[in-house]
């Protein structure tokens, strides 16, 4: 009961699709920021705060753009890894740098989109149910 009224008592916004991109996005900037000043760029910390944010993404979104939360969520970690990516020497190195660890630290990325893909299908599971319900009433 106490776990009901915690869960009620979370916050509870609606994104659209584009804020769904933009708050993925700037979160994983702002967790790359904090991983290169706290952890010394580390990789493993980054990977570990991506799968939460990855979750809020898909918990947040609102049900009409329930689609965008598994398709931005990749580009926001690529967004936020590029400062800790450990590239150098000009755009080449700096790419070069980014597509490494897109290829070493797949698992979490792959982690956390399917960690907002699971949420986006059961919410979707949820509301075809809800409407669905009247129908067998009626």
């Amino acid at each position: 009961m106490a776990a009901a009224t915690a869960a009620r008592r979370m916050p509870r916004p609606r994104l659209t699709g584009l804020g769904g991109g933009l708050f993925s996005c700037a979160a994983m900037v702002l967790v790359g920021g904090i991983c290169w000043l706290l952890f010394d760029a580390s990789l493993f910390v980054y990977g570990l705060l991506f799968v939460p944010v990855a979750a809020a993404t898909g918990l947040w979104v609102r049900p009409a753009d329930l689609i965008t939360a598994p398709i931005s969520v990749p580009i926001a970690f690529a967004a936020g890894v590029w400062p800790i990516s450990g590239g150098s020497g000009g755009l080449g190195g700096q790419l070069m740098g980014l597509v490494s660890v897109l290829s070493l630290h797949a698992g979490w990325l792959y982690a956390g989109t399917l960690a907002a893909a699971l949420i986006v299908v059961v919410r979707k599971a949820v509301l075809i149910g809800r409407r669905r319900l009247p129908r067998r009433v009626a």
